[in-house]
């Protein structure tokens, strides 16, 4: 096994059997290998995977068709704080999200509760209905809420107010308190005259 500096790299073939990467050059228990999940591998292998320090050994195999194997010695990289910052945002804003969303799926599923009870009730109210919409006022505003801050997509928000309003209009006209108007007669197209 022959050790060459990182310059050497430019002179080895671009396609390699095998290449691990060791933590030290002591072998350890678990013969000093550690895993790189951050590092990944293609048939031809940059210079970049070394760093300053780094060592690099090759050995050749016998017979006809040669077979390298690569070992590169080197520490794996420290995450740049950015990273470390990033990471800290995006978990503050995912149980941020989760908190949202959560309170307008409550705040829906209260509505959708509320408006099946009304409708399987045979002996309703028509008044009955304002305290539902109530709910669905405040439905509205935290879906609104949500969608302000970039919790929800606008489109999202749109569907969700859409199904409560939908619903409250089919119990208004399951009990008669609202007919719908009917539809407009299309206007006859015009033949054209030549």
């Amino acid at each position: 096994m022959a050790s060459l500096s990182s310059s050497c790299f430019a002179a080895l073939p671009c396609k390699f059997k095998s290449l691990s990467l060791h933590s030290s050059p002591s072998p350890s228990p678990s013969h000093g290998r550690i895993a790189f999940s951050s590092l990944r591998f293609s048939a031809s292998v940059s210079r970049d995977v070394f760093c300053a320090g780094g060592r690099l050994a090759v050995s050749g195999g016998e017979g006809r068709r040669p077979r390298f194997s690569v070992v590169c010695e080197a520490a794996p990289q420290k995450r740049a704080d950015s990273a470390v910052k990033r990471a800290r945002q995006a978990e503050k804003r995912r149980l941020y999200n989760k908190a949202r969303k959560s309170e307008v799926r409550t705040r829906m599923k209260k509505v959708l509760e509320e408006l099946d009870g009304l409708r399987k009730k045979p002996d309703a109210q028509a008044e009955e209905i304002l305290s539902i919409e109530k709910l669905i006022a405040e439905a509205y505003s935290v879906i609104d809420k949500a969608v302000k801050v970039g919790t929800l997509h606008r489109n999202t928000g749109a569907r969700r107010k859409s199904r409560l309003a939908r619903r409250k209009k089919a119990v208004e006209i399951h009990h008669g308190w609202y007919t719908p108007a009917p539809a407009p007669e299309p206007a006859p197209a015009l033949a054209a005259t030549t």
